[in-house]
């Protein structure tokens, strides 16, 4: 059995399609990020950066003595991927690819994209220059993953945890103000990949939670205009 704490979020969504795919028990745990449940002292055992996804492996007993916890999206994918023995390459050249593209999703193209979606829906009005820059950087990466994509069906040639780290933020391009009418491979890539149940599965997890609109930079100091003192317990309303 696999705890799994989960937001709907392109992040949580991420692992809930590993998790689909796979086939694995598990049992999901809804963190309201909004009233703070990610700063418990419980959930800060498990993800001391204070956020989701992250599980707790339960069937991990019999070979650590207790039971296993992974907090951040890649390291939770490249854990299952291992645990089920799929989805991930097995030689050494296409483990280093796989490693590579999970690197640069969390890195470069999760990152760039989260930023554009708190200047697209959460910031106040009139940030039109952190709107501007994250939305050139997101386009940015899109053209990373259209290349990477023109000869190939998914990113490492066989269906992978790659994909399923980088989809869901180019699923929701168009409500990032984004188009990808430029990015060929990357649309028909994104509708070969919608298709799977999986997939739906998991873009479908507490999909009348999402986007409720009630969160913003400005009536919201618990999910923004975070710093030390949410971690340290000090922090101001």
């Amino acid at each position: 059995m696999i705890d799994f704490y989960y937001a709907p979020t392109p992040n949580g969504w991420k692992v809930a399609i590993m998790l689909n795919e796979c086939e694995l028990t598990y049992t999901t745990h809804r963190l309201r990020l909004a009233e703070g449940d990610q700063f418990t002292p419980e959930f800060l055992a498990i993800s001391p950066n204070a956020k989701m996804p992250a599980i707790v492996d339960h069937d991990a007993l019999e070979t650590s003595g207790g039971p296993v916890s992974v907090f951040e999206s890649g390291a939770i994918l490249w854990y299952l991927a291992e645990k089920a023995g799929r989805f991930l390459p097995t030689d050494a050249l296409g483990r280093k690819e796989a490693m590579e593209w999970l690197f640069w999703q969390v890195g470069n193209q999760g990152p760039m994209a989260g930023q554009l979606s708190h200047f697209v829906n959460y910031a106040p009005d009139g940030q039109d220059y952190g709107r501007k820059r994250y939305a050139g950087e997101y386009d940015r990466n899109l053209a990373v993953l259209d290349n990477r994509l023109q000869d190939r069906d998914f990113i490492l040639g066989d269906y992978s945890i790659a994909d399923m780290i980088a989809f869901p933020w180019a699923f929701i391009a168009k409500p990032l103000g984004a188009s990808l009418e430029g990015f060929p491979h990357v649309a028909d890539w994104r509708a070969r990949l919608k298709e799977r149940p999986a997939v739906r599965n998991a873009i479908n997890l507490y999909k009348d939670e999402q986007n409720n609109g009630k969160a913003t930079a400005q009536n919201n100091n618990v999910l923004f205009n975070q710093g030390a003192g949410h971690l340290k317990g000090t922090q101001s309303e």
